[in-house]
């Protein structure tokens, strides 16, 4: 309690000492270095767990048992949630992105330690997926949190947390560039040239301290220049990159949908990991994150990747080395998804990596073995990469320059243009979301354009709503819902009726010339002149499905329901008036 409140007065005198610019520069340095020790003590816990299983199995002679470890990862995941962290976990990146939009980037402090222990021993135990999505969870909380307890304002708070995710992902690959640009990206919901300057800091601090502790190249260093007689093939290959991106997502989204479909957790991990056992055992290198498999085909070993599958038998090895690549690109994803659904946890960008170093392979491999042209195969390996995480995290440049600092390939710029382009051309036009924003439009949260995607998202449905119309009864006289009109300046009246459900509406157009004629006054009832061709939405949607709406069917009122009850009214000048209001605060409140 003295330490809060000890951090908190000198917290309070910096604040008085330097001025917010210096004082936000010297938060976004601390996430980055607490951001980076994070992603090292994650690394010491998947090390952890990816030795002492073997260290046992050598000890007592019982190696068969190995084959079920990511089984063992995935059951010890959820006995971790359910002891330590009471049955709840928040997995993916989209929940971040929710958590920006609709939660004032406000990410729970528990998100530090659950990612880190659940993804430790999921990934270090053999699970197939990756460590990043954790530590830029990991890392947006550290950022979150150190903002929350600064006391900053959304803006400060969310670039904190975008900080914490840039020096994630900077620590986890040492790569200080990729990690700005993803969360430009994939999590900033806008940009200014300001914010580039923490981002930068927290990323740089992180790779500096995780080149300390952890120094050398992570894949193969690429020095020799690309061909120009290789252009086709790169442009196949961005096609390729392109469908194989939708076919992860949609399996993705597909297989999560299957799994929300048995509640009973322990039976679903059982079923779940005996299955990834399974497909890991006919499949080996799908076992953990796979990177070990990029690096034996980047070295140019490429009948190593065949080394304990039953393709290894295969008479013709080149033969079976296709097969076996397209089979690790179709079941990869698979793989993933059954870790991650069964109670495990992890994410996609490893996989994407993966997958796509795998896929470029076996292009260049295939134009080889059917004469068709010697391609340089560890050129086709690395922008396959930057291909498919392009298209399935819909972040190009995320995927040109991660790739060209983890291998040097800077000299393969041109081709990883052509290749993420017309990656993220192809995945976008068959599906408009990413992998993370798939959950959030199935939610109603679609995004339009980059600054709406700050701006539509601050609007508070509720808030929206006006309720002050008078309620007219359907079986009123003409001359009763005369006396209402007069008693307000209303132009619009909802008719509802005895279980407040709303039957019609009434506006001062459609009764303009029954009015003039007073004699059927008491003749005409309202149920007669009122209009039951009209729009509603249900109080528990988005604001982005009122805004749709409007914009489909361009009218400017729309009735609110709540379970088929009447509410009241929402009307697109009353979103316009909420928007420019956002937005002038969001100027004025401006950070840096």
């Amino acid at each position: 309690m003295n330490f809060r409140h000890n951090n908190r007065k000198l917290v309070n005198i910096l604040r008085e000492k330097i001025d917010q610019k210096t004082f936000l520069i010297i938060a976004c340095l601390i996430v980055g270095v607490i951001s980076g020790l994070a992603a090292a003590l994650l690394k010491k816990v998947v090390h952890f767990f990816q030795q002492e299983p073997k260290f046992l199995f050598d000890k007592f002679g019982i190696h068969f048992i190995s084959h079920f470890t990511p089984l063992a990862g995935i059951l010890l995941s959820l006995l971790i949630i359910k002891l330590i962290f009471s049955g709840y976990i928040s997995k993916g990146l989209g929940n971040v992105i929710y958590s920006i939009l609709r939660k004032n980037s406000e990410i729970p402090r528990r998100n530090i330690f659950s990612h880190m222990l659940t993804s430790g021993v999921t990934i270090g135990m053999g699970g197939s997926a990756g460590l990043e999505a954790p530590i830029v969870v990991m890392g947006a909380s550290i950022g979150s949190n150190i903002g929350k307890e600064l006391k900053l304002n959304y803006n400060a708070k969310t670039l904190l947390l975008a900080c914490g995710a840039a020096a994630g992902i900077s620590a986890i690959f040492n790569s200080p560039i990729a990690g700005v640009i993803f969360s430009i990206e994939v999590l900033l919901p806008e940009v200014t040239v300001s914010s580039f300057i923490p981002l930068i800091i927290s990323s740089a601090s992180s790779a500096v301290l995780s080149k300390f502790l952890y120094s050398g190249q992570l894949f193969y260093l690429v020095t020799e220049g690309w061909q120009l007689y290789a252009i086709p093939y790169y442009i196949l290959l961005g096609i390729l990159c392109g469908f194989i991106s939708l076919y992860m997502i949609k399996t993705t989204i597909y297989l999560e949908h299957l799994a929300e479909k048995y509640k009973r957790k322990y039976f679903k991990a059982h079923i779940g990991g005996i299955i990834l056992c399974a497909i890991i055992y006919i499949v080996p290198p799908l076992f953990g994150e796979g990177y070990s498999t990029v690096i034996t085909l980047l070295s140019g070993h490429y009948k190593d990747l065949l080394t304990g599958s039953i393709f290894s038998s295969i008479s013709n090895p080149e033969i079976a080395l296709l097969i076996f690549s397209a089979l690790i690109i179709v079941t990869k994803v698979i793989a993933t998804s059954l870790t991650i659904d069964s109670g495990g946890n992890g994410g996609i960008i490893a996989p994407s990596l993966f997958t796509g170093a795998v896929a470029g392979f076996f292009l260049a491999h295939a134009a080889a073995y059917f004469g068709l042209i010697q391609l340089n195969h560890v050129h086709f390996i690395v922008v396959g990469m930057a291909g498919v995480l392009s298209g399935v995290l819909h972040a190009p440049l995320t995927g040109i320059f991660l790739i060209a600092e983890i291998t040097g390939g800077y000299v393969l710029i041109v081709p990883l243009m052509i290749v993420t382009a017309l990656s993220l051309f192809i995945s976008r036009y068959f599906h408009p979301y990413s992998i993370y924003t798939t959950s959030l439009a199935n939610k109603g949260i679609h995004f339009r354009s980059e600054k709406e995607k700050y701006f539509v998202q601050q609007l508070k449905l509720n808030e929206l709503i006006e309720k002050d119309f008078v309620k007219i009864k359907p079986y009123m006289t003409f001359r009763q819902l005369v006396e209402q009109i007069t008693k307000t300046k209303r132009n619009l009246f909802p008719v509802i009726d005895n279980n407040e459900k709303l039957v019609g509406i009434v506006t001062l157009d459609d009764v303009r010339e029954v009015m003039i004629d007073t004699e059927v006054y008491d003749v005409i009832l309202v149920n007669e002149v009122m209009n039951t061709n009209f729009e509603s939405v249900d109080i528990s949607k988005d604001v982005n499905e009122v805004v749709r709406i409007f914009e489909e069917k361009q009218i400017w009122n729309l009735a609110v329901t709540d379970n088929n009850k009447y509410v009241g009214f929402i009307s697109k000048s009353n979103i316009f008036n909420k928007y420019i209001s956002i937005w002038a605060q969001h100027k004025k409140d401006d950070i840096i």
